[in-house]
């Protein structure tokens, strides 16, 4: 089983699953070409993630040099305990762009685009207390700013993903929910240093750094 750490004291915790939201920012939703329809409006996008796709490296591609490609995508990530959330974290959820937009299309579930070995990274999470209106996030490649996203831009807020969760699913204490990415998705290229900050406010709460192999 795969685990995570929580700060301070880097405690080890082994996740059961990762639930995520899709087509969660509008930015996002438009710039890979969808419409936001009165469904996507009433309806929230989810889907799983098991265990064993918490990975620690980035990669370009999946299954090796001659694999598929993947995309990045940064989000505000949420540790459960107690049915609440109790830390935060930033994360990368990985995806193959081209096989999503294949079954996209024919009406199949992503998961084989979604949840695949190392399809989800985090940085350390931190306890959080409260969830502030002021949670905010970016994604770096290579010193430049690539994703920006904030709680007040969420389509969905926190406590709503939450709650529309618990209505078909039992999050168990260490469960992550990954909340949507913002726009300015992209490739993963080889050789690119990543680094995601999380801030409430001005204050920086956790960063991760990544290279790409």
């Amino acid at each position: 089983m795969n685990h995570i750490s929580l700060q301070p004291n880097q405690q080890a915790i082994t996740p059961n699953k990762i639930i995520c939201v899709g087509r969660n920012y509008v930015a996002h939703i438009e710039e890979l070409g969808n419409e936001i329809t009165q469904a996507i409006a009433e309806n929230m996008v989810l889907f799983g993630k098991p265990n064993s796709a918490i990975g620690l490296d980035l990669n370009a591609k999946h299954g090796g040099l001659d694999g598929e490609d993947l995309h990045y995508e940064a989000e505000l990530c949420f540790l459960v305990k107690n049915h609440k959330f109790v830390a935060i974290a930033i994360g990368l959820d990985l995806t193959k762009r081209n096989l999503q937009t294949k079954l996209r299309n024919k009406g199949l579930p992503w998961e084989r685009s979604k949840a695949f070995d190392g399809s989800a990274l985090f940085s350390d999470f931190v306890p959080l207390s409260n969830i502030s209106d002021e949670l905010n996030f970016s994604l770096e490649i290579d010193g430049k700013t690539r994703q920006q996203g904030d709680v007040g831009l969420m389509i969905y807020k926190p406590q709503q993903i939450l709650a529309e969760i618990t209505k078909f699913c039992s999050l168990q204490d260490g469960d992550i929910v990954m909340t949507g990415t913002p726009s300015g998705v992209g490739l993963v290229n080889s050789g690119k240093k990543f680094e995601a900050k999380l801030y409430d406010g001005d204050q920086l709460l956790v960063s991760q750094r990544w290279s790409v192999k």
